[in-house]
């Protein structure tokens, strides 16, 4: 198996990127995370996920180890193969992703181009479980209103109010709240 190539860049495109080792040119494939991160610069290393089909044999590239590890979990899931793995990944960070499981959020899921709602919801079962090892913080999911809404979510839940009317009760009372007591208090004149 190859787990990572340590070479020259040749060339790059958003969805690909070929990298000499050695004297032998690497076709890698790659996400719109993984072009972002590589930068222009002309030696690099990158983390690889070798895939053998029955017509290709197919090298996909990721910038860290957090990323390759997400695409093997969503390949892991029946329905999700490697190219629709990258595109998920392409649209969201893995942070994203695990946060999106984790908060059994569908439509985030669904927003994928070709997942459709029962794939992300067996998305969210398959992985549940998986994905307390992925830090969910501010910084990861870029919108500090995400952690509030899970964070108040979890209290609500913990309390012993229905997940689906809880989540239903955030979505009404959700703006810019500052703390997440505020959010459940809110939330709670709702319920």
């Amino acid at each position: 198996m190859i787990t990572h190539l340590n070479g020259r860049m040749i060339e790059k495109t958003p969805t690909n990127v070929i990298i000499e080792c050695g004297g032998i040119g690497y076709e890698v494939k790659i996400s719109l995370n993984t072009f972002s991160a590589l930068g222009n610069e002309e030696s690099l290393k990158i983390y690889t996920q070798f895939v053998v089909r029955e017509d290709a044999q197919i090298l996909y590239g990721f910038a860290d180890q957090e990323e390759r590890e997400m695409f093997n979990f969503l390949v892991s899931v029946s329905g999700i193969g490697p190219s629709t793995a990258i595109l998920m990944l392409s649209g969201l960070t893995p942070s994203e992703i695990a946060y999106a499981i984790t908060a059994e959020d569908v439509a985030t899921i669904q927003g994928v181009k070709g997942i459709g709602a029962k794939t992300a919801q067996r998305v969210i079962v398959d992985l549940k479980d998986k994905m307390l090892k992925f830090e969910v913080s501010d910084d990861n999911v870029g919108n500090s209103n995400n952690t509030l809404r899970f964070d108040a979510l979890t209290a609500l839940v913990s309390l012993g109010f229905d997940k689906k009317q809880a989540e239903k009760a955030l979505k009404k009372v959700m703006k810019d709240q500052d703390t997440v007591e505020l959010l459940i208090k809110d939330a709670l004149k709702v319920l």
